[in-house]
C-alpha cells in the first residue's frame, strides 16, 4: 500500500513536470510568434523587451548595440554599469554581435532555471527575427536607391543628343555605355550660328553617381560657353577654371575632354585636347594623325591655358574621339590600348560611322572574352564622304 502511494506520487510529480515543460514551451512559442510578427528591427527589440518584463515579471530590460548605445528598453531599465544584471548576446548566423539583452531582476535576484532557459530561447528567436528585419529594411532601402538610380539614368540619357546632326558631306555616329547605372562620360554636338559644328567627348574621373553629377555640371558650363563667340582654347580654359573653383571635391573629379570645331563647308576647323586620350584622324591615304593633349585635365589645376590645333578633315578622312573606357579594356594583364584601337580603326573598311562603332565594340568584346566593362565607354565617329558618295 505504501509502495503504491509512492508510485502514485512519483507519477503525479512527473505529470506536473511535464505539464510545466509544455506550458514553458507554449509560452516560448507564443513569445517567438510575437517577436516574428513584425518586420521592423526596432519593433522586434521592443517586443522582446516587453515580453521579458511581462512574461517573467522582471523589473526591466534593455537592448544595447555593439557600440554600447541603447536600442530599445521596457520597464525600469537597469542602470549603468549593469552590475549583477544577467546578459544575453544576440548573435548573427555568422557569429557577429547584433545586440546584448540586459535584464533587471526583482531585487537583483538570480534567474531560475526556467527563466534562464526561457530567455536563452527567446534571445535566439529574437536574433533570427532581428536579422530578418534588418535584411528587409536593407532591401527596402536598396529598392529606393535603385529607383533613384533608374531615374538618374533616364535623366542622364536624356541629356545626350537625341540624334546626331545632319552635317552636309559628313556622316556622324556616337555611342555611350556605362558600367554602372549612371556614368561620368559625356558627349555632345552643337550646331553654331555660323554653320560650323562643335563636338565634345569628355570623361569625369571616377565612376557612378558622383561622376554623373559632375558630368551634368560640365555639360551646363560647356553649353553656356558654346553660345558665345570664344575660341576652343578659351572655352577649355574657362571651363577648367570654373570647375576648379567649385572646390576640392570637384578638383578630385577633374574632367578630361577633347573638343572639335568643324566647318563642314571646308572640312577645316580646330581641336583641343585637355588631358584626354589622343583623338584619331585617319587621312584619305590611310595615314594616322594622333591629336595629343595640350594641357592637363580640366579643373585639376588653376589658371591653365590650352592650345588648339588646326585640323583638316578632307573628303575620305575619318575621325574617332573616345574615352579611355575603349582603350583600357583588358584580357588578363594585356590592355587593348590606344595604339591597338587606332590600328583597328585604321583597318575598318566601312565608311558608315555607326558600323564603325559596331565593329569597335565587337572587337573590344572579343578581346576581353565578353567580360563585363569596368569603365564607361564612349565613342564618336565622323566620316567625310567622298565627293561622288556625297
Amino acid at each position: 500500500m505504501y509502495t503504491s502511494g509512492i508510485t502514485a506520487m512519483s507519477s503525479l510529480q512527473d505529470t506536473l513536470i511535464l505539464e510545466q515543460q509544455i506550458a514553458r514551451l507554449q509560452a516560448l512559442l507564443e513569445a517567438s510568434r510575437q517577436v516574428h510578427s513584425t518586420i521592423q528591427a526596432s519593433e522586434v527589440l521592443q517586443q522582446t523587451a516587453r515580453i521579458v518584463v511581462r512574461e517573467l515579471e522582471m523589473e526591466g530590460a534593455v537592448f544595447l548595440a555593439p557600440d554600447g548605445t541603447a536600442m530599445a528598453s521596457y520597464g525600469e531599465a537597469p542602470e549603468l554599469p549593469f552590475d549583477g544584471c544577467p546578459r544575453f548576446a544576440l548573435l548573427s548566423k555568422e557569429g557577429a554581435s547584433l545586440a546584448t539583452l540586459i535584464v533587471a531582476t526583482p531585487q537583483n535576484a538570480d534567474l531560475s532555471l526556467y527563466e534562464q532557459d526561457f530567455l536563452e530561447g527567446l534571445v535566439l528567436q529574437t536574433a533570427v527575427a532581428l536579422e530578418n528585419a534588418t535584411f528587409h529594411e536593407r532591401n527596402l532601402q536598396w529598392a529606393r536607391v535603385q529607383q533613384d538610380l533608374d531615374a538618374a539614368r533616364q535623366i542622364q540619357r536624356s541629356l545626350l543628343p537625341k540624334a546626331m546632326p545632319q552635317i552636309p558631306g559628313f556622316t556622324i555616329a556616337a555611342r555611350s555605355t556605362t558600367c554602372y547605372e549612371v556614368g561620368g562620360d559625356y558627349l555632345d554636338t552643337i550646331e553654331l550660328p555660323d554653320g560650323s559644328h562643335l563636338m565634345v567627348v569628355a570623361d569625369v574621373a571616377g565612376k557612378g553617381l558622383a561622376s554623373a553629377i559632375v558630368a551634368t555640371i560640365f555639360r551646363a558650363a560647356f553649353r553656356s560657353l558654346a553660345s558665345r563667340a570664344v575660341s576652343l582654347a578659351e572655352m577649355a580654359a574657362q571651363v577648367g577654371q570654373q570647375h576648379y573653383d567649385e572646390g576640392s571635391e570637384a578638383r578630385r573629379r577633374y574632367v578630361t575632354a577633347i573638343l572639335l570645331r568643324l566647318d563642314p563647308r571646308t572640312g577645316e576647323g580646330e581641336i583641343v585636347n585637355c588631358g584626354h586620350n589622343p583623338g584619331i584622324l585617319l587621312e584619305p591615304d590611310g595615314s594616322l594623325r594622333m591629336i595629343e593633349a595640350s594641357g592637363p585635365p580640366l579643373g585639376m589645376l588653376p589658371g591653365m591655358t590650352y592650345t588648339a590645333e588646326p585640323i583638316n578633315v578632307p573628303a575620305g578622312a575619318r575621325v574617332l574621339l573616345y574615352t579611355d573606357g575603349l582603350s583600357e579594356v583588358f584580357c588578363g594583364e594585356d590592355e587593348f590600348g590606344s595604339e591597338r584601337l587606332a590600328t583597328a580603326f585604321q583597318q575598318l573598311e566601312t565608311r558608315d560611322p555607326e558600323a564603325m562603332l559596331d565593329a569597335i565594340w565587337a572587337a573590344l568584346a572579343a578581346f576581353s572574352n565578353n567580360a563585363p566593362p569596368t569603365d564607361d565607354m564612349t565613342g564618336l565617329a565622323l566620316c567625310h564622304l567622298e565627293a561622288a558618295t556625297a
